[in-house]
């Protein structure tokens, strides 16, 4: 019997999903594409009909509603809900799945929309009524969190007895012509960068001022960057789930004009959350800048450049001491020719596809709520390679990286 596959978000990356479910139509069967702006899907689903020749079904939702979530899910009849709306819903979703015992997989850890905080209490809390309905809740399953947790699993299936460091490696080096612009949701991405960073040593959560801590990293076919640390969601469950863990950090690239921006963003109040008045009016003052920069999903047509994603890992294998970097490299222009979109939304859109894949092929199995890396890695990183993100990896000397000193 053909499956039913419901995606959920028309943004960057609902574009890439539904382009790359299409592309593996034999898996997912019929598609049906969902948010609340009908319009986006409409015009996702025409490009993906001229492209690919697959025809998606379209829906208009509210994702903050569970009662239209669950009407939405039934009407479907989906063996599968992709989350690839704002992780502000994320709870909402996985509720309605909860109620419909359908299947469920999402790309980011639920953010509360009044509260700069993303963490992953409230989903893993939902593990019990995904179990007694029968369902598995697949999260974190973009690229960071996502492929970078699985290349932490591969690592340590294969590489490493013990993995003693790791370090997550972001760098976008993609040039998209504006002065000041983000690639994913501006709220979720301005409220990532200007948080205190945070990292974890021996047990213990450090916390750091932000942009406090940074090295030069030589990213393969891009070159030096300043990289900055930042907390980010996957190191949470990273540190429950690799052996001999004593300290996990999270690097991404910044360039000074994106820094200085916002840093003055910041001074004045524009990255603020919490609802002020203007001229009689309530706002939002997040909400408004996303109103006057650029959709991420339009950056596709002009942005050039490369991504360089990946793990370094320091460790002991029978013994001696081994270290190991798993990097992924895309080209924007490439994804663009491909699926219309820029790098960053596709390199989060694909592993969405995969993931979703492994579950409705069999592969990845399981009965309540789990991170990626608690499943076999081999799967996931043979799809990487032939759904268009390819992987290397550097064995290295003990003591050799490519920080520049």
């Amino acid at each position: 019997m053909s499956k039913k596959t419901l995606i959920i978000g028309a943004g960057g990356v609902g574009n890439v999903v539904a382009f790359k479910c299409a592309m593996n139509n034999n898996t997912f069967g019929e598609i049906t594409l969902a948010s609340r702006t009908l319009s986006k899907c409409e015009a996702i689903a025409k490009h993906i009909k001229e492209k690919v020749g697959v025809k998606l079904h379209t829906m208009a939702v509210n994702a903050d509603l569970v009662p239209e979530l669950v009407t939405l899910i039934e009407k479907v009849q989906a063996d599968i809900v992709i989350n690839v709306a704002l992780p502000y819903q994320d709870l909402t979703i996985m509720d309605a799945c909860i109620q419909t015992g359908v299947n469920y997989l999402d790309t980011a850890n639920y953010e509360h929309p009044d509260t700069a905080k993303f963490e992953y209490k409230d989903q893993w809390g939902r593990n019990a009524l995904f179990k007694g309905s029968n369902i598995m809740g697949l999260l974190g399953s973009g690229f960071d969190p996502g492929v970078t947790n699985v290349f932490c699993a591969y690592a340590q299936k294969h590489y490493f007895d013990e993995i003693h460091s790791i370090d997550i490696l972001d760098c976008n080096a993609g040039d998209h012509g504006y002065p000041f612009a983000t690639n994913f949701n501006p709220e979720i991405n301005l409220r990532e960068v200007s948080a205190k960073g945070r990292y974890w040593e021996d047990g213990t959560w450090i916390e750091t001022e932000p942009m406090a801590i940074k090295q030069v990293w030589d990213y393969p076919e891009i070159g030096p960057k300043d990289s900055y640390l930042l907390y980010h969601e996957e190191m949470e469950s990273l540190v429950k789930h690799i052996k001999g863990l004593k300290r996990i950090r999270f690097f991404m690239t910044f360039g000074e004009s994106y820094l200085t921006h916002m840093q003055c963003l910041e001074n004045v109040g524009m990255l603020g959350i919490k609802e002020i008045e203007h001229k009689g009016i309530k706002i939002i003052p997040m909400e408004f800048l996303a109103t006057l920069l650029p959709d991420p999903a339009s950056l596709g047509p002009r942005t050039k450049g490369k991504t360089n994603i990946g793990i370094f890992a320091k460790g002991i294998k029978e013994g001696k001491e081994k270290t190991v970097y798993i990097y992924q490299v895309t080209d924007h222009e490439k994804c663009y020719a491909e699926v219309l979109s820029q790098g960053v939304s596709y390199t989060t859109g694909v592993p969405a596809m995969i993931g979703a894949k492994l579950i409705l092929e069999g592969k990845w199995q399981g009965k309540g709520v789990f991170n990626i890396e608690e499943f076999d890695p081999d799967p996931f990183m043979d799809e990487l390679m032939v759904q268009g993100l390819p992987w290397k990896i550097m064995k290295l000397e003990a003591n050799e990286n490519r920080r520049v000193d």
